[in-house]
């Protein structure tokens, strides 16, 4: 039921040249029950009367002086609001009806006109146009609704990161390729990743003194995309002290429950007696 009450209150326009055709369709519209009914005889002012009330459906002549049906056409793809051309157009020449399907009618009348034949391709065309609006309408609340929960997921994570900071010593984060994204803290050296060296030094000298069975157990649980609570490294350091640090980290998924990275904290436990 909703669904017809929404089809007789499509608007609908008449384009036509000949003042009898004109009649005879808006009476056959209002007594098949539509409400929003316009007309014009004149095709050049098509164009302009969609960009302003946009029409759900145009009953389109296509032997009109000026300019014809296709024309006409040709001019309604221009409105970029719309991409979906919602004609029907009429016309006597059986010859015409191939090339205006061709060109974006979504379908066609013959003249004379078989009124049952009217009534049921103008109903069929609006129930199907009805339905592509919604699918549009729905399609921008969804679009809508994504754009929100991702503005919602950044805010959060911005929030996780932001806790999580202030309450370890340092943090990271990398990317499914296992590049780091987000480096704070010892972390590169801690993982034993390769990392530019300082000025005088190298890769060797930055490997001394961390414990490679502690490293490369956490390296094994990252690669097997496992979380980990509270590892404990071991590092020595040129004078002999000994450092303890703590870490914690866990994969990353987007919605599609695609691998993304990891991310990760870590605190000195050395520097916290």
């Amino acid at each position: 039921m909703h669904m017809t009450v929404d089809i007789r209150n499509a608007r609908i326009l008449i384009v036509d040249d000949q003042s009898a055709n004109v009649q005879l369709l808006e009476q056959l519209l209002a007594d098949a029950g539509y409400t929003q009914v316009s007309a014009t005889m004149d095709p050049t002012e098509v164009c302009a009367l969609h960009r302003k009330n946009p029409f759900d459906v145009i009953l389109l002549d296509l032997q009109m002086p000026v300019m014809d049906g296709f024309q006409v056409m040709e001019g309604l793809k221009t409105n970029i609001d719309d991409h979906y051309l919602p004609v029907i157009v009429l016309t006597a020449q059986p010859g015409h009806k191939l090339r205006a399907l061709a060109v974006g009618a979504k379908d066609f009348i013959s003249k004379p006109f078989d009124l049952a034949e009217v009534k049921t391709r103008i109903y069929n065309m609006l129930e199907v146009r009805l339905l592509y609006k919604r699918l549009a309408d729905y399609n921008k609340v969804l679009e809508a609704t994504v754009a929100e929960r991702t503005a919602e997921l950044r805010e959060s994570e911005a929030r996780y990161r932001s806790l999580t900071e202030l309450a370890s010593d340092w943090y990271w984060e990398q990317d499914e390729a296992g590049h780091f994204i987000k480096v704070s803290g010892p972390v590169l050296e801690m993982l034993g990743i390769q990392v530019e060296p300082l000025r005088g030094e190298n890769d060797a000298v930055q490997r001394i003194g961390w414990n490679e069975e502690e490293r490369a157990k956490l390296r094994t649980t990252i690669e097997n995309r496992e979380p980990f609570l509270d590892y404990v490294f071991h590092h020595t350091g040129p004078d002999g002290r000994q450092q303890s640090f703590q870490v914690s980290g866990e994969p990353m998924f987007n919605s599609s429950s695609r691998f993304v990275g990891y991310r990760g904290i870590g605190v000195e436990l050395t520097s916290k007696y």
